[in-house]
C-alpha cells in the first residue's frame, strides 16, 4: 500500500537519484516535475495524485496520475494532447483538472506559459542564421598535422621539378610544345582513326575495268590519216609497213603497262584478250588488196 508521507521522508532525508544540490538550492531532475524544485508539493514520487506537462517534438501533452492506477505501472500516467493554441490549451487543462488542487492547476498553467514562450523563441532562432562552433578532437588534429608535413615535403619536390622544367624550356631544349586541352587531343585521335578507316574502305572499293581500246586505236588511226581522206597507191605501198610497225609497238607498250598495273594491284586476275582491228587497203591500178591486223 502506497503512503506518500513515508516515501517523502525516505527520499528527502536519505537518498533520491533525481535530487541535485547546488549552492543556490536543491533541484529535481525528474522529467515529470512541474516546477523543477525538490519539495513536498512538487515531488512526482511522493504525490499519488499528480499532473504535469511534457513536450514531445514540439507537441505538448498533459500527464495525469491517480491512486487508482498505482498497482499498474505501465498505465500509471494518463496522457492528453494539448492544442497549439494557448487559450484552447488552457481550456483543456481546466476541463480535465476541474476538481484538482488549485495550487497544482496554477503551477501547471505556469509551466504551459513558460513552455509556450520557449517554443516561440526556438522558432525565431531557427529562422536566424547563426555561427556554429565545432570542436575537433586531438587525434584528428595530430593526423592533419602529419598530413600537412607530408604535403609540404611533396610540394618542395614538385617545385624543384617545376623549376628544372622551366629552366630547360628557357634554354630551348623543348621545341614545339603546345599546351592543348586533353579533349582536343582525344578528338584528333578519333578523327585520325576515322580517316584511316575511310582510306581502307576506299582501297577496298578500287576496281580495275577493261578500257575502251577500240576508241583509242581508232583515234590513232585518224592521227595517221587513214580515215578522212584517200591514200595514194605509192604512199600506201611505201608507208604501210611503217604504220603497221608503229601501231604494233604502241599496242605492245599499252599491253605491257596494263599488265604491270594488274600484277601490282590484282595479281590473281588475268587480262582479257583485246579485240584486234582489221584494216584493208585497195590499190586502184592493180586491183590488189592489202590487209593489216592491229
Amino acid at each position: 500500500m502506497q503512503h506518500d508521507e513515508v516515501i517523502w521522508q525516505v527520499i528527502r532525508h536519505k537518498h533520491c537519484s533525481f535530487m541535485s544540490k547546488i549552492s543556490t538550492g536543491i533541484f529535481c531532475r525528474n522529467p515529470y516535475n512541474v516546477t523543477g524544485i525538490c519539495n513536498r508539493s512538487s515531488c512526482p514520487l511522493a504525490n499519488s495524485r499528480y499532473a504535469t506537462i511534457r513536450d514531445h517534438d514540439g507537441v505538448f501533452y498533459l500527464y495525469m496520475k491517480t491512486i487508482e492506477r498505482a498497482h499498474k505501472p505501465n498505465e500509471l500516467w494518463e496522457r492528453v494532447k494539448l492544442p497549439k493554441n494557448y487559450e484552447k490549451a488552457l481550456e483543456v487543462i481546466d476541463k480535465h483538472l476541474m476538481y484538482w488542487p488549485k495550487l497544482l492547476v496554477h503551477k501547471i498553467k505556469q509551466r504551459l506559459t513558460k513552455m509556450t514562450q520557449m517554443r516561440i523563441r526556438m522558432r525565431k532562432l531557427a529562422l536566424k542564421t547563426r555561427e556554429k562552433i565545432m570542436t575537433t578532437p586531438r587525434k584528428e588534429k595530430k593526423r592533419e598535422a602529419r598530413r600537412e608535413e607530408k604535403a609540404e615535403k611533396a610540394a618542395v619536390l614538385d617545385k624543384a621539378i617545376e623549376k628544372e622544367l622551366l629552366s630547360r624550356l628557357e634554354n630551348g631544349i623543348y621545341d614545339g610544345i603546345y599546351n592543348l586541352p586533353f579533349n582536343k587531343f582525344i578528338e584528333t585521335l578519333e578523327t585520325d582513326e576515322l580517316q584511316a578507316e575511310d582510306e581502307n574502305e576506299e582501297e577496298s572499293e578500287v576496281e580495275y575495268v577493261e578500257g575502251d581500246f577500240e576508241l583509242e586505236e581508232e583515234d590513232d588511226i585518224e592521227d595517221f590519216g587513214m580515215k578522212d581522206y584517200h591514200i595514194s597507191n605509192d604512199k600506201v605501198v611505201d608507208n604501210d609497213d611503217e604504220e603497221v610497225n608503229a601501231l604494233e609497238e604502241k599496242r605492245v607498250r599499252k599491253s605491257k603497262s596494263a599488265h604491270e598495273k594488274s600484277e601490282k594491284y590484282e595479281p590473281s586476275t588475268k587480262l582479257k584478250k583485246k579485240p584486234r582491228i582489221h584494216v584493208e587497203v585497195d590499190q586502184e591500178d592493180g586491183g590488189e588488196r592489202q590487209a593489216a591486223t592491229f
